[in-house]
């Protein structure tokens, strides 16, 4: 019973002195409250005054070694020992951090912002952890730069140490066909490659090295099957695509080969090499204007025309009766690349232009770069013969200069039954020749 009335005395106690502490605990934090918006506010304005510091001090000469005056203000409220004074480095400062409610939190540990760190980038993130090499990857890495530096024997012994020691090593094998095929010798190139290609049967480069090499072989049928099967790892490829319509095309395939030429040159446009073999084809299909749009397109995209690309735009102009432009690429074939079908051509759209001396001229010069051309010495007969008939058969020396080109030209190639006509008709002379 007693200490049931204690209990009770002390429940009233309490009662009354919550009901005296509550007011005053309730205005407290009220009070509070409105405290620590006006604080909140306050730090709101010293972010944006720093925000605006550095902003200043970063587009000042020797940015990096400002102090903003936020930064400035908190150093010199920070409290500075005697052992500081003497050794400022000896020593982080402590870090003062007040918190929404008003509470003070000390950390003495190392600043961070003080410490440097080392800077993280994509690349360090990405960069995969560096593995030793494997005896046929130091094999093979030493056979390349043995090739770059010209020491083609030593760089293929070292990649025969590599396939030794990984013969699947398929990166081996293209490296010993690259080098067989700089050496001219295509058999050896030609085993590499196809070991290559049955290693890795899906690897482009293996059957694309393949079929050039099989090009090279003269072995077309196989080489055509290498290029589609490269084609089909990478059927845009303008390499495969212009290698295959080449192939076709010396097999006197030209339909077949026009879809890959017209595919390579629209991967690659500016290639000058493509739009001439594109010419080409058009040529073989007598589509002459097509020929020579693809040959003056390719010339401007080249350096300088090749020889090839004239010679070949010139036969086209040719069969189109366009003689000038005909003579015109002829004239700047011969001053660049000078030869005997080049001269012979040149005289034959000469004649045409009925420019007799001066095609006469150009026969004489192919004869002179090549004596076994019968085409040229067939020029000169003409020219002759033609001077003959004008003179009303009285020129005997230009029939005689005509029978020996004749008879020149068939010492060379007997199988020419124009020629054996024409000689038959006029080697004998006319009764009016002087």
């Amino acid at each position: 019973m007693h200490r049931t009335q204690i209990n009770r005395s002390l429940a009233r106690g309490v009662l009354v002195a919550s009901m005296m502490l509550s007011p005053a605990l309730l205005m407290s934090t009220a009070g509070g409250c409105k405290a620590i918006r006006e604080r909140r506010a306050q730090r709101a304005a010293e972010r944006e005054q720093q925000r605006q510091a550095d902003a200043e001090a970063r587009a000042l000469p020797n940015a990096n070694e400002q102090v903003s005056s936020s930064q400035q203000s908190w150093l010199e409220r920070q409290p500075i020992a005697k052992s500081q004074e003497a050794e400022p480095e000896a020593q982080e400062p402590t870090r003062v951090t007040e918190t929404d409610s008003g509470m003070r939190i000390v950390d003495e540990r190392s600043n961070p912002v003080d410490v440097p760190e080392p800077e993280i980038t994509v690349a360090d993130v990405n960069q995969p952890t560096a593995r030793p090499k494997s005896r046929e990857e130091a094999s093979y890495a030493q056979a390349v730069q043995l090739h770059s530096s010209g020491d083609l024997r030593s760089a293929l012994r070292e990649l025969e140490r590599a396939i030794a020691y990984n013969p699947q090593f398929t990166l081996a094998y293209l490296e010993s066909g690259d080098i067989y095929m700089e050496m001219a010798q295509y058999e050896q190139a030609e085993r590499q490659y196809s070991l290559a290609v049955r290693n890795e049967p899906r690897n482009y480069m293996a059957q694309y090295r393949h079929a050039q090499v099989l090009h090279k072989l003269n072995r077309l049928e196989e080489s055509n099957r290498a290029y589609l099967r490269a084609l089909s790892i990478r059927p845009s490829s303008f390499d495969a695509n212009l290698g295959i319509s080449t192939v076709l095309l010396e097999m006197g395939r030209a339909e077949q080969a026009l879809p890959y030429a017209q595919r390579a040159v629209k991967s690659e446009p500016p290639s000058g090499r493509a739009r001439m073999h594109l010419g080409n084809i058009y040529a073989a299909l007598d589509r002459h204007e097509d020929a020579v749009v693809e040959y003056q397109q390719g010339a401007e995209m080249m350096d300088a025309p090749t020889a090839g690309l004239l010679l070949n735009m010139a036969e086209s102009l040719n069969q189109l009766q366009r003689y000038a432009e005909m003579v015109g690429a002829l004239d700047q074939l011969v001053r660049i690349e000078p030869s005997a079908l080049a001269y012979e051509r040149l005289g034959s759209g000469l004649f045409r232009l009925k420019r007799y001396d001066d095609a006469l001229a150009a026969f004489s010069s192919s004869t002179e770069l090549d004596s076994d051309y019968y085409p040229a010495y067939n020029g000169i007969a003409v020219c002759e013969l033609n001077q003959y008939l004008w003179s009303s058969k009285s020129d005997g020396g230009a029939r005689e200069r005509a029978v020996e080109a004749m008879r020149q030209s068939l010492r060379i190639d007997s199988k020419q039954p124009r020629i054996v006509e024409l000689l038959r008709r006029y080697k004998d002379a006319s009764g009016s020749e002087q």
